[in-house]
């Protein structure tokens, strides 16, 4: 997907975004609405693939920091992303020339579209982890040794926070307490990089993807034939489990939305139990107490009637949904990728397994 993004692709790729998303990135709708006011004032956004990026081109990625269940009562105003941007540049000493998506999501595929339009910018066709994870070193870049910063953050009051770190770990340990006491939201701009690493480091084709799902969702849903089945098909992937929600423990914990949902299987699963577990975003599924997917294998969640991906945060008792397993992006399989997002990196005590192989009778 090149050339440039209009109003009337946003919804598409906000879902499809969403799917990606695996339950986190934000509310595709309310990113949908932030991008939808900017480019009516601002227009079209310029598109660009990675591999057209030059070698000295200065690339950061933008996004959303916090937890989605807050973030949804209390929505960025708008500017503070420019403003993390710009808190950045200053740092630097020379013009960022492309952003790019610090992850697939529905709010942080929009986020840096809003970004792009706001300054000018042309926007990369392309994310750092080819899904959402929950915290912030968790990106391909981190694999190459690129640092997280500087690293800029802004709130919707105009406060603004530029970190040096270390490491990437302690990007995400600081940030995460600014974060908390910006109200458990901040928008940010990290990553600086040139275009080799860009090109090098970023998942390619990310909105386009993006674009594709959601299109794949409303044809669907046009033709009344099963969303679930032709995402899982696209994606080279499967469905899990069809169930209802029995009951949902979420709470807000350390900036994050943690917790556990729970299924009872229909049709062809009809007696079995399925379990969500999710850290903004859904790490493990368990059916009847097995592991059939985990981290960094995608665990998403659509619902049965419409195909719209349910992130966490709007999950309730009573959704009937339709729970996919996809393959993640093959780095994240490797034993530096697993070392940084693997099952035993979130506290769950089995090695991964793609979820094609815990699928097997």
């Amino acid at each position: 997907m090149t050339g440039r993004i209009e109003i009337a692709d946003l919804p598409d790729i906000a879902r499809g975004a969403a799917i990606l998303g695996t339950g986190g990135g934000g509310d595709p709708y309310l990113g949908r609405l932030l991008a939808e006011r900017v480019l009516r004032e601002r227009g079209p956004v310029p598109l660009v693939a990675p591999a057209s990026v030059p070698d000295d081109a200065v690339v950061v990625l933008t996004g959303i920091m916090g937890a989605p269940t807050v973030i949804v009562e209390k929505p960025p105003a708008g500017p503070e992303f420019r403003n993390a941007l710009e808190s950045l540049q200053a740092v630097l000493g020379r013009p960022v020339t492309h952003v790019a998506c610090l992850e697939a999501g529905g709010l942080n595929s929009m986020t840096p579209i809003v970004t792009a339009a706001e300054t000018g910018l042309p926007l990369i066709d392309g994310d750092g982890m080819g899904r959402a994870f929950p915290e912030l070193q968790m990106v391909l870049p981190t694999l190459d040794g690129i640092s997280t910063g500087p690293m800029a953050m802004s709130d919707e009051k105009g406060n603004a926070v530029v970190l040096r770190t270390v490491d990437n770990g302690w990007s995400e340990r600081l940030a995460r307490s600014a974060t908390t006491d910006m109200g458990c939201s901040a928008s940010i701009a990290l990553y600086p990089m040139n275009g080799a690493q860009a090109r090098a480091a970023l998942v390619p084709g990310t909105l386009g993807l993006a674009r594709r799902l959601g299109e794949v969702v409303r044809r669907c849903r046009e033709r009344h034939s099963d969303a679930a089945v032709a995402i899982a098909a696209e994606m080279g992937g499967v469905v899990l489990f069809t169930g209802k929600v029995t009951d949902v423990e979420r709470r807000t914990e350390g900036g994050f939305a943690r917790g556990e949902a729970t299924l009872l299987g229909l049709g062809a699963d009809d007696g079995a139990r399925l379990t969500l577990s999710f850290q903004n975003e859904h790490l493990l599924a368990r059916r009847d107490g097995r592991v059939i997917a985990s981290v960094p294998d995608l665990i998403c969640v659509l619902d049965a009637d419409t195909g719209e991906p349910v992130t966490t945060e709007a999950m309730r008792y009573g959704f009937r949904v339709v729970i996919l397993g996809l393959p993640c992006h093959p780095r994240w399989r490797s034993a530096a990728g697993l070392a940084l997002v693997g099952p035993r990196y979130f506290g769950y005590d089995h090695d991964f397994v793609p979820v094609e192989g815990l699928l097997a009778p």
